[in-house]
């Protein structure tokens, strides 16, 4: 067994279990951003699960930060020797989840995010149970998702027109996940995504354990 399964205690009251945390989107859409602002507010304590890679890095982009960028080769031995957790093909490149240092992450209670697309949560959710909370992020248009991406300059027209048709692919899942935020404000979207985790983060199957002992010794009580 895992440590999917056998997960650590928290360091909180009721001994909460920790959660997985999945941001899925399309391109452009502004996962990215709030990835970031979830990261820094540091009472959330939230752990980035870094994904690895065969894309080519950005030049906005550090090594071990936003991606280990490897090879196809390393890619695939790590996927053939069992070593991530999901893995999936985007626009021609290979994106995986390394296993290990989510489940020490994991064993020690805490919480990690996962900035991953919808096949790689299938994968995840096929294996976690009731420990991963997925949310997919909405742009407010096409036409502002495809105004974000050239404001980004980093992709020529053909690669846009490659990532605004993926969009469309990935926008359908959207019923896959248990939240969906249209993101037409910033600030407001992560202010729900930070009130989403908040209540995750109370429900009583991932404090069962605190819980039951809080009561036990509740009900002795005089």
């Amino acid at each position: 067994m895992t440590a999917m399964t056998q997960r650590g205690e928290s360091k909180d009251e009721m001994g909460r279990r920790g959660l997985m945390l999945i941001l899925s989107s399309p391109s452009g859409a502004g996962k990215t951003s709030l990835t970031r602002m979830l990261l820094q507010k540091t009472e959330l304590d939230l752990t980035l699960s870094i994904s690895v890679t065969t894309r080519p890095r950005r030049s906005s982009e550090v090594d071990g930060i936003h991606y280990s960028f490897i090879s196809k080769k390393q890619f695939e031995a790590m996927r053939d020797n069992g070593e991530l957790l999901e893995w999936a093909e985007v626009h021609g490149n290979f994106y995986g989840t390394p296993r290990e240092p989510v489940e020490r992450t994991l064993a020690q209670g805490r919480d990690a995010l996962f900035d991953i697309d919808y096949q790689g949560t299938q994968q995840l959710k096929a294996k976690s149970g009731g420990d991963l909370v997925t949310i997919f992020i909405l742009p407010p248009s096409m036409q502002e998702l495809k105004a974000r991406l050239e404001r980004r300059a980093e992709d020529d027209d053909v690669a846009i027109a490659k990532r605004l048709a993926n969009a469309r692919n990935e926008i359908a899942r959207w019923r896959l996940y248990d939240y969906v935020l249209v993101n037409d404000d910033i600030q407001r979207t992560f202010e729900d995504l930070v009130a989403i985790l908040k209540a995750e983060r109370l429900r009583a199957p991932r404090q069962k354990q605190g819980i039951e002992e809080f009561v036990e010794k509740l009900l002795k009580e005089e």
